[in-house]
């Protein structure tokens, strides 16, 4: 059997969460896996992945090893800017329209998937390390684009905030912020409730 020092190690390493793949790749079988299960040393987060029972992630790294295509996105990327500070009942991500709509059927960590046109999905990509793992969020000026966007499922008082924030945050990009805009066709918008104060 592994040596449970050596299964930390490995979990430390690749952010606190291991595929099955990783976990034969430490030479444990499918039957000593599940027995690691049944014994509570590693809990099941979905089918293919675990984390060990005693040193749970953070939910971002979580979520950035189990879709790793999925960009931190809308409310959950205006919390992580402090553009909020209510915090989103459920992470939002951006993933590709046509990706397998299941997948996102997890209990943990809550997520509420956001289907975009894949040619969306890579504009304004940041990486952020978090445990080792890189973790992919919108940058702050395309958070605020899609605050433009999708005004009408925020609380009003969640979009005032954000703009608010936005605009006195000293490492905004008014740039970048016109430049998303053009290709979200939202030029008007921003420079309504934004360029006036730029």
């Amino acid at each position: 059997m592994i040596k449970i020092d050596k299964l930390r190690n490995e979990y430390q390493k690749l952010g606190g969460v291991l595929r099955t793949s990783e976990l034969n790749a430490l030479g444990l079988s499918s039957r000593q896996i599940k027995k690691l299960v049944e014994v509570d040393v590693i809990t099941k987060i979905k089918r293919g992945f675990y984390e060990l029972t005693d040193e749970m992630p953070q939910e971002e790294v979580v979520i950035a090893r189990l879709f790793p295509h999925a960009v931190i996105f809308l409310e959950s990327a205006l919390l992580y800017y402090g553009y909020t500070d209510r915090i989103p009942l459920a992470w939002q991500l951006a993933v590709d329209k046509d990706s397998k709509k299941t997948q996102y059927d997890i209990d943990y960590p809550l997520i509420e998937p956001y289907y975009l046109e894949s040619k969306f999905i890579e504009i304004g990509v940041d990486k952020k390390e978090i445990d080792w793992v890189t973790v992919r969020i919108y940058d702050r000026d395309r958070t605020i684009c899609d605050v433009l966007r999708y005004e009408n499922k925020l609380e009003r008082e969640v979009f005032s905030n954000a703009i608010k924030r936005y605009i006195k945050d000293q490492k905004k990009n008014a740039r970048k912020l016109f430049e998303y805009a053009e290709i979200f066709n939202i030029k008007k918008k921003v420079q309504t409730y934004i360029g006036v104060w730029l």
